[in-house]
């Protein structure tokens, strides 16, 4: 049996208001799917398509405009010193 038919089934057996609410849900189903659809289609991925080699360059740019400075000290405790997991051979 198919979703459509033990839906239609069991519709069948509700009292008639109780398959106003159903239709109700439905219909509130489909215009937020409706308005979800719109909302992907106005807002298109934000990609430039960029390469990564690119972006490391305006991150570079961007680097450089601002003044900062990175040195040794930045970056010394940034590894993570745990073992990991151990593995038995």
């Amino acid at each position: 049996m198919t979703i459509e038919q033990a839906v239609l089934e069991n519709l069948r057996e509700l009292p008639t208001d109780k398959q106003q609410e159903v239709l109700d849900f439905i219909q509130f189903l489909k215009h937020k799917l409706s308005q979800i659809k719109e909302q992907v289609q106005e807002k298109p991925l934000q990609n430039k398509g960029d390469s990564f080699w690119e972006g490391v360059l305006r991150f570079r740019e961007t680097i450089e405009r601002e003044g900062i400075e990175f040195t040794d000290e930045d970056f010394a405790d940034i590894r993570d010193r745990s073992p990991g997991r151990e593995i038995d051979l």
